[in-house]
């Protein structure tokens, strides 16, 4: 099909020329004595995205399905109980994941469409007063849903309690994309993929420990071996890691941080905002509403859009694979069939994003969707315009 692949699914995300280029290197000598100088100055880079400066990162040649494990085999033993909420995706496996590993998994259902709550967190932390839940569990942005949970709000109800429970979060989809702040909001644990918000291909976990999580780590008792962090801390130290990493990621990477900061967070989270508020824009204009029930949960990183009634949004994704060369996600589980996801966070900008809503209400009225033609990118263009930065005169 003519022209490129316009790739809107919520990671892996576009990949921008300059990283592409960083990753075009030769073979290296992982163990050559100048190799901590592009090692040293990458980790230390890592900590300002997660935002800690008393924490320690990690990167391993893994997903962030990986970090999961990561985060509870290096910090807890078989059987201790952990907390969770289940509204999509990826909190499900976050909780089928640990209990596979043999730890006691408390959690809640929650209707997809909606966060944490903070509520009933407040009162159940507050009930344990044995101090029985090691940790609590939270997706933060959970993309099958598009839907934003409030990490503040959990970090200000373990405080309310006054419980010792340690705090981990899946940032998948939400770190380099979405404000986050691991030492201000007492989090002990964050965890990300590479092929998201850090604009690289699949293949690398990153995470970020407090020092609480790496004291927790001298009696955690659950079995791990290559996902050990003990290994990393001893190797990572000199500028090395425990086995062969992937070099031309590791590049990427620091060409990905480069961009990140030189571009400066607030401006990060600033533009992920604004693009995703055009979305949302465009989905009230079609007639059609997200996933995520309060604007509330509004996610800034992806959009889950439900279908009519009587339509199948797997044929909107056909239609728009196929004629218009747009991937557009998927529903996933329990939303299967009932939404479509446009990703936008990432190496994007308004022109960029117009491409997938432009595709999206295309796909959207060839299945018959009743909607406004042009209705979709009029609404998301008039607030991009409305809010754009100003421009200095010409002259």
């Amino acid at each position: 099909m003519p022209g490129r692949n316009h790739l809107y699914v919520p990671g892996p995300t576009n990949i921008p020329d300059a990283i592409l280029s960083a990753m075009h290197v030769p073979s290296e000598d992982h163990r050559a004595p100048d190799f901590p100088t592009l090692v040293k100055p990458i980790l230390e880079n890592l900590k300002k995205v997660f935002r800690t400066e008393a924490g320690q990162t990690f990167i391993f040649p893994a997903t962030g399905t990986a970090g999961w494990e990561i985060a509870l085999t290096n910090t807890l033993s078989p059987g201790d109980k952990v907390l969770s909420y289940r509204f999509g995706q990826f909190s499900h496996l976050w909780i089928d994941l640990a209990k596979r590993l043999g730890l006691d998994v408390e959690y809640e259902e929650v209707p997809w469409g909606q966060g944490v709550p903070l509520d009933r967190l407040e009162a159940r932390l507050k009930a344990d007063t044995d101090h029985e839940i090691k940790a609590v569990l939270i997706c933060h942005n959970e993309t099958a849903t598009g839907v934003t949970s409030d990490l503040p709000g959990v970090r200000r109800a373990l405080d309310a309690a006054g419980h010792p429970a340690m705090f981990f979060v899946d940032g998948v989809s939400s770190i380099a994309s979405l404000d986050f702040r691991l030492d201000e909001w007492g989090i002990d644990i964050s965890l990300a993929g590479s092929q998201k918000g850090f604009m690289l291909p699949a293949g690398l976990a990153l995470l970020a420990f407090s020092p609480k999580a790496l004291e927790a780590r001298k009696t955690a008792q659950c079995r791990r071996a290559f996902l050990d962090i003990q290994d990393h801390i001893v190797s990572n130290a000199d500028g090395y890691f425990p086995y062969t990493p992937s070099i031309p990621l590791l590049h990427g990477l620091r060409k990905a941080l480069e961009l990140l900061l030189e571009e400066g967070l607030e401006n990060v989270y600033a533009r992920h905002a604004r693009l995703g508020e055009g979305v949302r824009r465009a989905v009230a204009a079609w007639g059609l509403k997200t996933c995520a029930q309060e604007p509330k949960w509004h996610s800034n990183s992806v959009t889950a859009i439900v279908v009519p009634e009587g339509f199948d949004a797997r044929d909107v994704i056909h239609v728009a694979y196929h004629r218009y060369n747009l991937s557009l996600g998927a529903g996933l589980s329990e939303v299967a069939g009932k939404v479509f996801r446009i990703g936008h966070l990432g190496d994007l900008n308004e022109l960029s994003l117009a491409s997938a809503i432009v595709g999206a209400e295309l796909a959207l009225l060839d299945v018959g969707v009743p909607l406004t033609p042009g209705s979709g990118i009029a609404a998301a263009g008039a607030y991009w315009r409305e809010t754009a930065p100003a421009i200095t005169p010409r002259g």
